[in-house]
């Protein structure tokens, strides 16, 4: 396992990027408000667009550090990609599964069978934790709907119907998502996914912790030599990282959607973190982000035992892991590819 750096946050719109020697240097009115040396960092993530200077891309490319730009409102730009550092031999493996329905289909399902999974596991874990706070009779029907959903998917071989049994099972799951919200419930509550544009607060930070655990995906593959653009349930469309949407599915309920929910339980996120603009969209605020990914970083630096592997590992390294049994089931070297089922 290589070791978990940081990663940067540049939240201030004027802020500019540029490189002197072995360090980024944050900028604004041509005045360096900060420097971090590059060898401490896999990742910069900026919500600015003022950018970065083209000699800071070119070494992050060469470092493989994943530098990313988002709007201010954090909607994803831009991704800086270096020279290919993967196996040619293992991504035309990739394209080729992809390509062959029966296969996609087999590994689909291991995403899904690993997203169905963690979410029943969600619901139980509330029952256990808040007996007191929490539907405990509507939870546990919902977990034994879910229960009784995974050998079908297991069993199943139509990539259509597969779909059908996902959608099912993540509906039944979010029907209950309300019922896990125990603070702040004048501020919180959760009726419906809305996802382009979120319309309220629960789901503002939803498709925040989504995208930048699909970020964290993408990263990952890439660093396995997978490409994130060629995914296998998420079929290819230009611009999506298929892929990445692929492999986050089995950790959106035990890594975004309990962050999210620690977040509004614990009271590190509140309504004055977020903003109604006039288009109906919520979007969190500067000072919204700065909690938001403060708490991030503490979450990826937590340390777990890895369900299969049987090591331990902060959950910043998860999607890495997941990736690299990705890329060895494909290569041959492991017969089915092992969802994270977490415990």
């Amino acid at each position: 396992m290589r070791q978990l750096l940081n990663t940067l946050f540049v939240l201030s719109a004027d802020n500019y990027l540029t490189l002197d020697g072995e360090n980024v240097v944050i900028c604004c009115d041509k005045q360096e408000r900060a420097r971090f040396a590059l060898h401490t960092l896999e990742g910069i993530v900026c919500f600015t667009y003022a950018g970065a200077s083209p000699a800071l891309m070119g070494a992050c490319a060469r470092r493989g550090i994943d530098l990313v730009f988002f709007s201010p409102q954090g909607r994803f730009l831009a991704r800086t990609v270096g020279e290919e550092r993967g196996n040619v031999l293992l991504r035309q493996i990739q394209y080729r599964v992809a390509d062959d329905p029966t296969q996609s289909c087999r590994y689909a399902r291991g995403f899904i069978l690993g997203k169905v999974y963690n979410a029943r596991w969600a619901l139980e874990r509330a029952t256990r934790d808040h007996p007191q706070r929490v539907p405990v009779e509507d939870l546990k029907r919902t977990s034994a709907q879910l229960a009784v959903a995974l050998p079908l998917i297991e069993a199943c071989e139509d990539p259509g119907q597969l779909l059908g049994l996902e959608g099912e099972a993540a509906q039944r799951y979010f029907d209950r998502f309300d019922a896990l919200i125990l603070q702040q419930r004048e501020d919180f509550t959760f009726t419906v996914r809305s996802r382009r544009p979120p319309l309220d607060n629960i789901n503002a930070l939803l498709s925040f912790a989504y995208t930048m655990l699909a970020r964290d995906c993408a990263a990952a593959l890439t660093a396995v030599g997978l490409d994130p653009y060629v995914g296998f349930l998420h079929r290819p469309r230009p611009g999506r990282q298929s892929l990445a949407l692929d492999l986050m599915e089995e950790l959106r309920t035990v890594y975004a959607d309990r962050f999210v929910l620690s977040c509004v339980n614990q009271k590190i996120l509140t309504a004055k973190h977020l903003q109604r603009q006039e288009s109906g969209a919520v979007w969190l605020t500067d000072e919204g982000r700065r909690a938001f990914f403060k708490a991030w970083q503490s979450k990826k630096q937590e340390q777990i035992t890895h369900p299969f592997l049987r090591e331990k590992l902060p959950w910043g390294l998860v999607p890495y892991a997941q990736a690299l049994l990705l890329a060895r089931t494909l290569r041959g070297d492991m017969d089915v590819y092992p969802p994270f089922f977490w415990k």
